[in-house]
């Protein structure tokens, strides 16, 4: 019983970054899953637009140790992937990921995703999951939303993501930014079958 539990909560994940607004929720993501020891492996996929976002929202430039600038650290288990290497092993339907999580997800990914147009790495990882019927969460970010936006979140749910927009919560009474955006990453870890001991829970008085 206890070896089927486990086989069901993911240990390969895919975990992406595009050129929207948010990579403090990134950034504690990555910290998380770095630290989860039912995790083995993290495929890092950042595009060209979210190094711009990184440069301006937390002051990390270049691809140069990327993942060691995001984490504060080094690690063995989040590998940097090359957006523009199709060849990738994240590429292909026989490599065994569990899950994919683009956060934040641009509303240009959203529509390529949405609509087959696998371009580059994460718009082709993304489309992988969908044809494998494995678990795509998109944590997009977008406001006002128009009728383009809302009919292509309708066509990524229909094929099976799950569109997870960048909402924080404030009923946990978050106490700083990284707070908040920590509860973020807990929700969406959760909803893949990660959840975390430290993560807010509404408890009825």
């Amino acid at each position: 019983m206890l070896l089927a539990i486990m086989a069901q909560v993911p240990q390969n994940l895919t975990i992406a970054a595009t050129g929207a607004s948010g990579a403090l929720f990134l950034r504690e993501l990555l910290k998380i899953v770095e630290a989860d020891a039912r995790i083995t492996t993290v495929n890092f996929i950042a595009s060209d637009n979210a190094l711009r976002v990184f440069a301006e929202e937390l002051e990390i430039r270049g691809r140069s140790d990327l993942v060691a600038q995001l984490l504060g650290s080094s690690t063995k288990k989040i590998r940097q992937q090359g957006n523009n290497d199709i060849a990738a092993n994240v590429a292909s339907g026989s490599y065994p990921t569990d899950a994919m999580v683009v956060i934040p997800c641009s509303m240009g990914t959203l529509a390529r995703v949405a609509n087959g147009h696998a371009g580059n790495l994460i718009e082709r990882a993304a489309d992988v999951c969908l044809k494998e019927k494995r678990r795509l969460v998109l944590c997009v970010r977008e406001t006002p939303l128009n009728k383009i936006h809302i009919r292509n979140m309708y066509r990524a749910a229909d094929a099976g993501a799950t569109v997870y927009p960048l909402i924080p919560t404030f009923y946990n009474h978050p106490k700083s930014f990284e707070d908040l955006a920590r509860q973020f990453a807990y929700r969406v870890l959760a909803h893949i079958g990660l959840r975390q001991d430290e993560a807010f829970e509404w408890k009825r008085e």
